[in-house]
């Protein structure tokens, strides 16, 4: 189950992180003959749990033989909130501040990774913000990520007393850790 779930949420925290709302979703697995169809029911019901959890439907897909393994990804349609305004990772400007929604690090210990919640009213709320100009969900670790919001030029300035950490975590794995799925 925890597959499936983990393949969803991974992509509304992507909606979330611009400020979206998702609206549909569409599967795609490419298959090895050898997948048990124990492993696939309880893909689809982890697919099925989440879909139903944060209402938004899954309206299509295909499944395809693929030698060797496993491919599964989720496409998300969303649309921009009642505001009307979709926030990119881009707007940013040199003395902007940066926060994120929550704590960072022990990711995989703390099972973080699999338990979290796509922030989705953390973005809608945020995108209605008109001092909040680039966002990004940290999936990849902070020290990463955050090049993407950094304009050009510019060196983003973190205060290693001030990051939230995920208990168990220190700043090295606050940093670089990984699938937090904050904003």
């Amino acid at each position: 189950r925890a597959g499936g779930e983990k393949l969803f949420k991974r992509n509304l925290s992507d909606i979330a992180a611009m400020g979206g709302r998702p609206r549909a979703a569409v599967v795609a697995l490419a298959i090895d003959a050898h997948v048990k169809l124990a492993w696939l029911e309880q893909f689809y019901r982890g697919l099925a749990a989440v879909s139903r959890r944060y209402r938004v439907p899954i309206v299509g897909g295909d499944i395809a033989h693929h030698k060797g393994g496993i491919v599964a990804t989720l496409t998300l349609v969303g649309e921009a909130p009642a505001h009307g305004r979709v926030v990119t990772r881009t707007g940013a400007r040199t003395g902007d501040w940066i926060f994120v929604t929550g704590s960072l690090g022990n990711s995989l210990r703390s099972g973080h990774h699999w338990k979290f919640a796509p922030r989705l009213a953390e973005g809608q709320w945020l995108a209605g913000q008109p001092a909040v100009r680039a966002m990004i969900d940290l999936s990849d670790g902070l020290a990463k990520d955050i090049g993407a919001l950094t304009p050009a030029g510019a060196v983003p300035a973190l205060n290693d007393a001030l990051l939230p950490l995920r208990h168990g975590a220190d700043l090295r794995g606050a940093l670089t850790d990984g699938e937090d799925y904050e904003l």
